[in-house]
């Protein structure tokens, strides 16, 4: 247990990184780590490090592992199983598709123009984004292995219901007829060598950062200002765990907002050190990647109001509940 420790504190955590930033800032720079300024200039050049090292090996590896399952390959295997095993089958196989909710839009309209069932689509449109093997290490670098289990789990099963609860209310109708005419193409896939899985992988990483780069400059930028500028007080007497509407609230301020799961964690981890409750935090990184506004209106262009409005509803609820389940037992996490 204590090997384990130290390389879950060491590789993941990146307690060498800490400590090497402090020295550069209080040897190098002159700064005092206990103002402000010294704290939150720690917090951001840390965190973004720490983020960019843990982004460019876990893509790199997961899209390793990706490379076995092209679009085509996918399909194939969900169009062979039905029933619960086919949507539990999606929410997995989104776990391995390291892409935000707008990247997995075009893949959702390929798996519904192949002829795939709308819950099984659905259940890989709300994992995809929610879940990934990414978010597994990020989430347990951030907080610890037993938040980042739950987490995962949890995601799972919104996901899983979700395409459920989609797939009994018989929507097919509902989905615009170019979606369902779209021509689908399969071909065999070639045989990659290491080489092509290699270029493959680092063309993914490359991909994402420009991607997410920002967004993870601006989440850690506002997760260092809430960690060391807003007070403790203001920020647990709106979102404070005691609080009926904390998790509503967030899940709310979520839903306009744009990013990947990279830029929303340093946020859920500045909200949960100054009070917030921990289902709080995580119902506002839920609501930025699975229900944000630029992909509900990409959404709207191929499903019609009342499929968007079911699958907006299913996952907001499960958001919610979810929120107020990680709330009432954080004791069990943290």
């Amino acid at each position: 247990m204590e090997l384990f420790k130290w390389l879950n504190d060491q590789l993941l955590r990146m307690d060498w990184l800490a400590w090497l930033v402090r020295v550069l800032l209080e040897d190098g720079l002159g700064m005092d780590m206990s103002s402000r300024t010294g704290a939150s200039l720690h917090f951001f050049i840390f965190d973004v490090i720490k983020i960019f090292i843990l982004l460019s090996v876990l893509i790199f590896s997961i899209s390793w592992v990706q490379s076995y399952f092209p679009p085509e390959r996918t399909r194939r295997i969900l169009g062979d199983m039905s029933g619960m095993k086919a949507r539990l089958s999606a929410a997995l196989l989104g776990t391995i598709t390291p892409f935000c909710s707008c990247s997995s839009i075009p893949l959702f309209i390929g798996f519904t123009s192949s002829g795939l069932p709308l819950g099984v689509t659905f259940a890989f449109l709300i994992s995809s984004p929610l879940v990934d093997l990414a978010s597994v290490i990020l989430l347990a670098s951030i907080f610890n292995w037993t938040i980042s289990i739950a987490y995962v789990l949890i995601g799972l099963v919104l996901a899983v219901l979700g395409g459920t609860l989609i797939s009994r209310a018989k929507m097919e109708r509902y989905v615009e007829a170019f979606v369902l005419h779209s021509p689908v193409l399969d071909i065999a896939q070639a045989e990659l060598t290491r080489g092509d899985r290699a270029r493959f992988a680092w063309t993914q990483v490359s991909d994402i950062f420009r991607r997410v780069w920002l967004y993870v400059l601006i989440g850690v930028g506002i997760g260092a200002a809430i960690h060391n500028w807003i007070p403790a007080a203001w920020i647990e007497a709106l979102l404070g765990q005691n609080n009926w509407w904390s998790v509503p609230l967030a899940t709310l301020v979520g839903v306009p907002m744009y990013a990947d799961i990279f830029g929303t964690l340093p946020i859920a981890e500045a909200l949960v050190g100054q009070g917030v409750g921990l289902g709080t935090a995580l119902a506002f990184m839920m609501a930025v990647t699975a229900l944000s506004l630029p992909s509900l209106i990409m959404l709207k262009k191929v499903v019609k109001a009342p499929l968007l409005a079911l699958f907006f509803g299913i996952v907001t609820v499960g958001i919610v509940l979810i929120g107020y389940l990680f709330n009432a037992f954080s004791y069990l996490f943290i």
